[in-house]
């Protein structure tokens, strides 16, 4: 019966409900890019106003990491149990909350907890919106258009860039978090009255009036309704890491793990230390911001276009590319510094990276079936944001021992490379 869905899915025109779906999922990347960078952006002046040494700047970076990490790996696959729009829900009110009262913190260690509080709403959203966008769209067009919602969060980490270099010298650094938290609560509403559940958790979950609300959503995308839900099994998955961790699956989750882990170490040391890397070699608090709102433009750009050439070529052998060039490019970073071409340089970093890593969450959806998928992707997300932990924290430690822009490229090249190679071989019938 599922399977007659998919099908139905897969050969249909895409209706205003799936559109509907994909606007707010990538809607709420956007403002999982806002609330994520944001910190970055203020940054020069949290440390200028609290006079702050790089390596505790690196703390509170990574807190945030911590708790995207925890919201990934702990929260995210409970909507495997609650749904996946409860979840993207609650995620928004924690994300929204958490985001503006960062505006009223007077301390370096309040600023730690809200940042972890505030990255488990978004660790768990990126893993929820990726889940459902895979569930609404036809096979032959999924990978584009999980990569379009990912690619959400480079969006709003430009706007908010283009925010902040406002707003951050005119009104301080608290401005800038008290108009993210606000842009975030105002789409609450949004998620609850126009957000449609999973059909593939109605069906395969099947909580409270599941044939109704399926039979709801079967109407809204002009599909035949059901006169009773599948069979389910007698004995229920086990929905846990060790489902992951057995039979086909396991070689690829660890390739996959790994293959995140590297690439978001050199991923979140970019997007959390070029604008700090950037006033450290002599330009304004707002040019700095403006290196880092290029970086993001060039991600998008990115993650679009891997998102086209995947389709064409096949996800494993793009987003391998993809990392492999950034690795070339970081390597290389020496040569351009100080020319006219660096904020391209920057440009182009960011379209390799973010291209690269968004196109992993598209093989995590395709990795696993739908029963454990939110937990597979958010189990992959999480271990990737471990390594989004320790890369913002050794580069607070690099900066802090006098190390240049250069040779911190260079070092974050590594796990670039080791990424992109990784990614290459995945080993998986589903993906190619």
């Amino acid at each position: 019966m599922t399977s007659k869905i998919k099908t139905l899915i897969d050969q249909s025109p895409m209706t205003r409900l799936q559109y509907t779906t994909i606007f707010i999922c990538i809607l709420m990347n956007m403002l999982d890019g806002m609330d994520v960078m944001v910190i970055s952006y203020a940054a020069p002046s949290i440390v200028k106003s609290w006079l702050i040494s790089p390596e505790k700047l690196g703390i509170v970076f990574s807190a945030g990491l911590l708790g995207m990490t925890l919201g990934a790996m702990f929260l995210a696959p409970k909507a495997d149990i609650i749904g996946r729009k409860s979840m993207i829900l609650l995620s928004a009110i924690l994300m929204g909350i958490s985001i503006f009262a960062t505006a009223y913190v007077q301390s370096i260690e309040l600023l730690v907890i809200i940042r972890i509080i505030s990255g488990l709403g978004i660790g768990a959203m990126l893993a929820s919106t990726a889940t459902l966008t895979s569930e609404y769209t036809p096979n032959k067009t999924k990978d584009f258009w999980v990569s379009f919602v990912i690619a959400g969060y480079p969006i709003g980490a430009v706007l908010s860039g283009l925010v902040a270099a406002k707003v951050i010298p005119q009104s301080g650094w608290q401005a800038v978090f008290q108009i993210a938290g606000i842009a975030t609560l105002i789409t609450i509403p949004l998620i609850y009255f126009l957000l449609s559940e999973s059909l593939d958790f109605y069906l395969k979950t099947q909580p409270p009036n599941a044939l109704k609300k399926a039979n709801e959503i079967l109407l809204k995308m002009r599909f035949p309704i059901l006169n009773n839900l599948p069979e389910q099994p007698i004995e229920k998955t086990n929905i846990s890491v060790k489902s992951l961790l057995v039979g086909a699956t396991r070689l690829s989750t660890i390739q996959l793990w790994i293959a995140l882990f590297m690439a978001f170490a050199t991923l979140y040391f970019l997007t959390n230390w070029i604008p700090k890397l950037a006033t450290n070699a002599g330009l304004s608090i707002e040019l700095a911001i403006y290196a880092g709102t290029v970086f993001n433009m060039g991600a998008f750009l990115g993650i679009i276009t891997q998102g086209y050439l995947s389709s064409k070529f096949g996800l494993k052998k793009t987003i391998g590319g993809f990392l492999i060039l950034t690795a070339i490019l970081m390597a290389t970073f020496g040569y351009f510094s100080g020319s006219d071409v660096i904020l391209l340089l920057f440009g182009l970093i960011g379209f390799g990276i973010q291209g690269g890593f968004v196109g992993l969450y598209a093989v995590s959806a395709r990795l696993y079936p739908t029963e454990i998928r939110t937990t597979g992707v958010g189990w992959a997300i999480g271990a990737g944001r471990l390594g989004a932990i320790i890369g913002p924290l050794l580069g607070g430690v690099f900066i802090g021992m006098g190390l240049s822009m250069t040779t911190n490229f260079m070092i974050y090249a590594i796990p670039a490379l080791i990424a992109g190679i990784f990614t290459i071989y995945i080993s998986s019938d589903t993906i190619s």
